[in-house]
């Protein structure tokens, strides 16, 4: 017997049997489908962590900062001066696998991370500590990835002249200009003022609005949503609605306020410390991009050497990568890829029961039909090819129809849960799961194939 003809006898006792047949199916629907449904929510999931990665850097970006000296060199600790400019000219001209480098020049004294101390003003309102006073370079702009959407980025002669101009990040206008959601209205404050430190600073440039495509989602669905009438005296509902760490990244980069190196330098940091009145040259922190990731051990270890010989041999500065980020991203993924493919996997596992089960009573049925094949000439193998394409059968119409269902599940997924990510269907899910399908039927069909080719065709046809 022909494949062909197996194939054809299998659709025919498939359509002989209707409702069996179709229930049969309905694990291997049910297990293709939440297969698929499963790997396109991890990967929306997925491609939101990348996002955020992406949008502050990428791999290749290192931040360099000040650090505690080790233990063996505690003795040198009053000789340590931290991370300076001349840190970045040094890198420049002696480490070639760093291909830009970028520093960082914070208000607060000694270059901290905090903002504490640093009042932004516009008339009567005031920014909030959230805001980041940051004074670096025009090359900021590509480290950080950032987009200029109004206005521009202060040049090379601005930084030179150390003017008092600034680019603000979306949340800066918020706070000090309105939002366009509370007034109804884009504003563009390019040519307008605020103050630093009561310091007068010309906006020169906006950068574009970044969000998550979470948090966009999250928005529209509050816009599209009727505005409570809440009575009673206002009140903070805490940080449990954060919707995610990786909208941190966004939200600090709406919350930037980049003016000129040397204005930062020359404006806000000439006192120096103690009685010490030579400008302060000391960085927050400076950022290195290399060449490439894979380059990246020697690239800090050339970087380091450098160092080392600006720090006079004093270890004062570590290297943070966005390595542990990366590895992070890479475990979570993995993780919920195994725990929903295991889901996925027992529901497949049932539909495999289930064929199984129904060509074993298939098989008790056609007793006599098998016996009369083999007496007319049908082999052993005869008989198992035709169970075996029969299960088959069943097992591809379940996965081709669990392909056409995990559309409408993903569809109901994201209806049941507007503001996560969105899920991703590729066709290499498709396939895998489609190619699952086959398999279980394949297992499924091996036992009764098997039992119904063993059969005795002079038992079979007594049986009644």
């Amino acid at each position: 017997m022909s494949l062909l003809n197996s194939i054809a006898i299998g659709f025919r006792e498939i359509w002989a049997h209707k409702f069996r047949s179709m229930l049969t199916m309905l694990g291997i629907v049910l297990g293709v489908s939440s297969l698929v449904a499963m790997s396109s929510l991890v990967k929306g999931m997925e491609n939101g962590m990348k996002e955020a990665l992406v949008a502050i850097g990428g791999l290749e970006k290192v931040e360099v900062e000040e650090d505690d000296i080790p233990a063996y060199q505690s003795h040198l600790e009053e000789e340590a001066v931290g991370t300076t400019i001349h840190d970045v000219y040094a890198l420049q001209q002696s480490a070639p696998l760093i291909t830009q480098i970028t520093p960082e020049m914070r208000i607060e004294p000694g270059g901290g991370w905090s903002s504490r101390g640093t009042l932004i003003t516009k008339g009567t309102k005031t920014a909030d500590r959230g805001a980041q006073v940051i004074g670096t370079w025009p090359s900021a702009l590509e480290m950080n990835q950032h987009t200029v959407e109004h206005g521009r980025m202060f040049n090379q002669f601005d930084d030179d002249n150390a003017w008092n101009v600034c680019v603000i990040g979306t949340g800066v206008r918020d706070q000090l200009f309105g939002s366009p959601e509370e007034l109804g209205r884009e504003i563009i404050p390019v040519g307008e003022s605020l103050n630093i430190n009561n310091q007068p600073f010309r906006i020169i440039g906006m950068f574009k609005h970044y969000e998550s495509e979470k948090h966009r989602k999250w928005r529209e669905l509050q816009e599209s949503q009727p505005k409570k009438d809440l009575t009673g005296p206002d009140r903070q509902r805490g940080r449990g609605g954060d919707r995610g760490s990786e909208d941190s990244v966004f939200r600090w980069k709406n919350s930037t306020i980049y003016i000129p190196l040397n204005t930062m330098w020359i404006k806000f940091r000439s006192g120096g410390f103690g009685t010490n009145t030579i400008p302060d040259r000391r960085l927050a922190r400076f950022f290195m991009k290399v060449a490439d990731v894979a380059l990246m051990e020697p690239a800090l270890q050339q970087a380091r050497n450098v160092l080392m010989h600006t720090h006079k041999g004093i270890e004062d500065f570590s290297f943070q990568t966005q390595e542990n980020w990366s590895e992070n991203i890479t475990s979570s993924i993995r993780n919920a890829r195994m725990s929903g493919g295991f889901i996925s996997a027992i529901s497949l596992l049932v539909g495999g029961i289930g064929i199984m089960n129904i060509m074993l009573a298939s098989i008790t049925e056609r007793v006599r039909e098998i016996g009369i094949r083999k007496a007319v000439g049908a082999t052993h193998i005869d008989v198992f090819v035709q169970i075996l394409v029969e299960s088959i059968v069943i097992a591809l119409i379940g996965g081709f129809a669990g392909l056409i269902a995990s559309y409408g599940l993903v569809e109901f997924l994201e209806w049941l849960s507007p503001a996560s990510n969105a899920p991703v269907i590729t066709l290499t899910t498709m396939g895998v799961a489609f190619l699952f399908s086959a398999c279980v039927g394949i297992l499924a069909g091996l036992f009764p194939a098997l039992k119904a080719s063993r059969l005795d065709p002079i038992q079979a046809l007594r049986y009644e």
